[in-house]
């Protein structure tokens, strides 16, 4: 293949790059942006294997079938509560491949046409080097992520003491590697900064809290862009330079929108250990509070929901593990014939990962005209007869707005508490991920539904039925 039709294959695969990202933008043009996906990506390798340079099929093609066969298996197995964590593990791979990728340029030069061992051209060395620190940050922090989001370590923050300074002092002695590393080219420092950047993947995430997973998980996807952008300056591949780019652009924008959505500093989210001031909660956020809270059952909720003018559902975490979506979808449509108003609240950062309760929503066929992002609705709250709130809990806790000592505090929320009627829907009184109580709970005005989210939501089902 010529080096023309390789620029012209490798720039529409970057349009279509573009447009998926654009199509993503909006649930009506999400499959539309997965369709333009799939086809840049086909382009992209396409192209890549067409390249002269191309020397080991067989290898390549292995490398195919083997990734191809673990990522359908993982498609047709992984829960939509697990997302998440999936998320985390795939950035940490784009991480691992960049290390592996600069790594190996780094003892093969010549085939790159970079140079010669010991005697590598600066920028791409300073490139590859950059990639390097990026990638093995990326790696290391995304598996701490993925472990606190399956539940392997604790959600609330892992601090030592002189733990930033720590961290001060590591980011100096990266600065310091790559300066010897270009001027010597000795592999000793080479190794040395995957190991202390690996260190630093770990210090970085270790400090983050439970609540602040979501923004974590955005800005390590970021994280692994810029890593993938570095190693495209190296190996010199204008489509691996915007697809990085494109990727590590766009979640660094979203962190940006969610930090503000959360009241949290977007410095503090790129250096590491914010939201850990504080965060194990108050006394009662395990669950032992004494104070007295007002349950309900099933019908009591069908009872006021159906009698209710306008009704505001607020999905949460709750609602995924309990694959109620289907089932909350077939009680909206019966209170909806009864001609109730019905419409559904989404914090930003509602679930453990942005746009968790819009993908599930979508999946239960919700119309999306139905659905307002949490600026569009808080101010009709006061004037919702009912609010019914499915498994969310750090979202809807009004201590972010009274509290100065809670770890949430400053964090926009959705109103719910102004509502006539909260019913609160949830397995038991234990705190949310940040590991602080809910002092909704105790509100006059909310009403608790203890037990699994889709059983319950059957039960009212079946109540509205018989109403």
């Amino acid at each position: 293949m010529s080096s023309d039709l390789s620029a012209l294959l490798y720039l529409a695969a970057s349009v279509c790059f573009i447009m998926a990202l654009r199509g993503l933008s909006h649930p009506t043009t999400s499959r539309q942006g997965n369709i333009f996906g799939m086809v840049g990506m086909a382009l992209a390798i396409g192209t890549t294997l067409a390249a002269p340079g191309i020397v080991s099929f067989g290898t390549i093609l292995l490398g195919l079938l083997i990734g191809g066969a673990i990522g359908t298996v993982i498609a047709l197995r992984i829960q939509m509560t697990a997302l998440p964590q999936l998320v985390a593990a795939f950035h940490s791979l784009v991480g691992l491949a960049a290390v592996c990728v600069a790594l190996a340029t780094f003892y093969k030069p010549e085939a790159y046409g970079i140079g010669i061992v010991g005697d590598i051209q600066v920028s791409s060395l300073i490139e590859l080097a950059i990639g390097t620190a990026v990638g093995a940050i990326t790696f290391t922090g995304s598996v701490v992520a993925f472990a606190k989001l399956q539940g392997l370590v604790s959600g609330r923050p892992l601090v030592f003491k002189f733990q930033h300074t720590l961290n001060a002092a590591l980011g100096a002695s990266v600065v310091v590697l790559l300066v010897l590393l270009c001027t010597t080219q000795d592999p000793i420092y080479l190794w040395v900064l995957v190991a202390v950047t690996l260190l630093l993947g770990f210090l970085l995430i270790l400090p983050i809290g439970g609540a602040d997973m979501p923004v974590v998980v955005s800005m390590l996807n970021s994280y692994s862009g810029w890593a993938a952008c570095g190693i495209g300056f190296t190996l010199q591949n204008n489509l691996l330079i915007i697809t990085g780019a494109l990727v590590g652009s766009s979640g660094a924008i979203l962190s940006y929108i969610m930090c503000k959505a959360m009241n949290r500093s977007f410095i503090s989210v790129i250096l590491g250990g914010f939201g850990a001031e504080g965060e194990a909660g108050p006394a009662g956020a395990d669950g032992d509070d004494d104070r007295m809270v007002k349950s309900g059952s099933g019908d009591d909720a069908a009872f006021l929901m159906k009698n209710a003018g306008s009704v505001v559902i607020v999905p949460g975490y709750g609602m995924a593990v309990a694959q109620a979506q289907h089932t909350l979808r077939e009680m909206v449509d019966l209170l909806k014939a009864d001609g109730v108003k019905v419409r559904y609240a989404i914090h930003p950062v509602a679930g453990r990962m942005p746009g968790h309760m819009n993908v599930l929503l979508a999946e239960a066929s919700v119309p999306y005209d139905e659905v307002f992002e949490m600026d569009e609705i808080n101010r009709d709250f006061k004037s919702t007869d009912v609010v019914f709130v499915i498994g969310a809990n750090d979202i809807t806790n009004p201590a972010a707005k009274t509290d100065p000592k809670s770890p949430i505090y400053g964090m926009p929320i959705l109103e719910v508490d102004g509502a006539q009627t909260v019913l609160f829907l949830k397995r038991g009184m234990s705190a949310g991920y940040a590991g602080v109580q809910n002092e909704l709970f105790f509100r006059d005005n909310t009403m608790m539904l203890f037990g699994d989210a889709k059983q319950m939501c059957e039960k009212i089902v079946k109540a509205l039925e018989h109403l």
